[in-house]
């Protein structure tokens, strides 16, 4: 369960609406952002809260590091600033020098948290999207306490992840249109509508349902079958057990009666 942090984020709301308000610049918003972390947040203000951090020749907004590692990127937007995904260009080419999976993008009251993986190129997820001026500050809270000191430390955002891409479109599709359970749907319609349909009308009928943008997310429709074992090769096989050769039992010669 990610740290508690609703009391003192309530504290900290006013002010960044207030800075939204006189449009304050990107500077004025990072400084604002760096108290926050450290009154919010936990992180220590001179060890591990870093203005203007150099990777490889260019630096980042503000970088937050826990037992001298950094864990997570942050990239600043003036404060009345509409955030847009591309914003996250520039820190996505530091979060790969530097092999740090999380890039947050803020402008104070908007927080956009992405994940990213550099294994083919750089891709980047977004995992949650919070906005303080909303309604729902309770839930922005427990969103946001993932970024806790604590919270990471524990691994907690790391779990939160591994269950946000279980849950994708993707992740979900790809176990949907598996053979044993478009197997166990078809059961389940020949016994409620008395009708054997075959696997493919199936699938495709599945895929029918969603809309094209999760379609898309899924990607294209294709059933996953099971492997079949591979036959052993001649070498491979363990010759039957037999039974050992008995030698030959020679009887005693009889004598006559």
């Amino acid at each position: 369960m990610a740290t508690d942090i609703r009391r003192a984020l309530k504290k900290f709301i006013p002010h960044l609406l207030k800075a939204r308000e006189e449009n304050l610049n990107e500077a004025q918003t990072a400084q604002g952002l760096v108290k926050m972390f450290q009154d919010v947040f936990g992180y220590d203000m001179l060890s591990e809260i870093s203005r203007e951090m150099q990777v490889k020749g260019k630096f980042v907004d503000i970088s937050l590091k826990i037992e001298g590692v950094v864990r997570l990127l942050i990239e600043v937007k003036d404060a009345a600033t509409v955030l847009r995904d591309r914003h996250i260009d520039q820190a996505k080419g530091y979060a790969a020098e530097g092999n740090i999976r999380w890039v947050l993008l803020t402008n104070g009251v908007d927080w956009i948290l992405f994940h990213l993986t550099f294994e083919e190129g750089i891709e980047y997820v977004k995992v949650f999207t919070v906005d303080l001026a909303g309604p729902d500050i309770d839930k922005a809270a427990d969103q946001l306490g993932l970024l806790h000191r604590q919270s990471i430390k524990r691994g907690e955002l790391e779990d939160y992840w591994l269950q946000h891409a279980a849950l994708t479109p993707a992740a979900i599709g790809k176990a949907l249109f598996h053979e044993d359970v478009l197997r166990r749907l078809r059961r389940e319609l020949r016994k409620n509508e008395d009708i054997l349909i075959d696997e493919e009308d199936l699938a495709n009928a599945v895929h029918s349902m969603f809309t094209p943008e999760v379609r898309e997310q899924i990607g294209p429709m294709k059933i996953r079958r099971k492997r079949s074992p591979k036959p052993a090769k001649a070498e491979d096989k363990v010759p039957e057990a037999q039974a050992p050769v008995q030698p030959p039992t020679t009887e005693a010669p009889t004598k006559p009666d």
